[in-house]
């Protein structure tokens, strides 16, 4: 007869104090005001949507660095997307030619071609036409044809930091050539 054996996780530990810190900034960034009020009904939503979210990063972890660089690149195309933008509505020429483009990305999950949508879409001048989730093809509407070769690299450099920093949890591997930066999200739940 084998004894059952549950080993429970701590309610909180400092990764879960963290995603809830930020979680309850952010509520207050939406409202506009850090009060008494806002802090506890964030605590309140930030405690429920992790409840919803459950233990979903078990095995996975995420690198500091790559996310970092992916981060940077989009507050980067953020400002120049939009200043070419605003040239464009403020000069009296129509210098457009569209065009819509189809870019094969080597995204690793959904999730990486999620972060990348929302990546490439937050930019304005810039946006998914179509996505071929089995393929991993996107199809981008541009506002200057010139630009394709431009913007499928920067599509594909894009792509391959959102797979480094959120890697699959089956390709995770410690290796001497890439060392893991940042915390890993390792399961402790067991049952022997």
């Amino acid at each position: 007869m084998s004894a059952l054996i549950l080993r429970m996780k701590p309610l909180a530990t400092p990764r879960v104090l963290l995603v809830i810190a930020a979680l309850v900034v952010a509520w207050c960034g939406l409202w506009e005001a850090f009060s008494i009020a806002n802090v506890l009904s964030g605590i309140i939503v930030a405690v429920i949507a992790l409840v919803i979210a459950g233990p979903s990063t078990a095995g996975r972890s995420v690198h500091i660095g790559a996310l970092t660089q992916l981060v940077w690149l989009v507050l980067v195309d953020l400002v120049r997307s939009t200043a070419q933008v605003v040239w464009e509505i403020l000069t009296p020429a129509d210098y457009t030619d569209e065009i819509i483009i189809g870019i094969d990305t080597k995204a690793d999950s959904s999730a990486h071609l999620l972060l990348l949508t929302v990546s490439i879409t937050l930019t304005p001048g810039t946006a998914i036409v179509d996505i071929n989730v089995d393929t991993g093809r996107l199809y981008l509407h541009l506002l200057h044809a010139d630009a394709a070769p431009q913007v499928t690299k920067h599509v594909e450099r894009l792509a391959e930091l959102a797979c480094r920093a959120f890697p699959p949890a089956d390709l995770i591997s410690v290796s001497d050539s890439e060392p893991i930066s940042g915390p890993s999200f390792e399961s402790e739940d067991t049952v022997t």
